[in-house]
């Protein structure tokens, strides 16, 4: 997923979305391990786009706590 996509998510939505990445990746990962996997890059670009979602979750939840000390 794009990262301009994930920005106009919410915190709750981009949690959701992290739980379901994290088990494709598990299954992904089970698939590679059995031998039924055939595009292995995949599991590369499901870690990349958690890595995204955790980020922007960050950046977000760190922009909410700075605005509400502000105040």
């Amino acid at each position: 997923m794009d990262a301009t996509k994930l920005r106009e998510l919410g915190v709750d939505e981009l949690q959701e979305k992290y739980r379901q990445y994290k088990e494709e990746l598990f299954n992904l990962r089970f698939q590679n391990a059995i031998g039924q996997l055939k595009n292995t890059s995949r599991i590369k670009d499901v870690r990349k786009t958690i890595a995204r979602v955790l980020t922007i979750a960050s950046e977000k939840t760190r922009a909410m706590e700075d605005s509400a000390a502000r105040r």
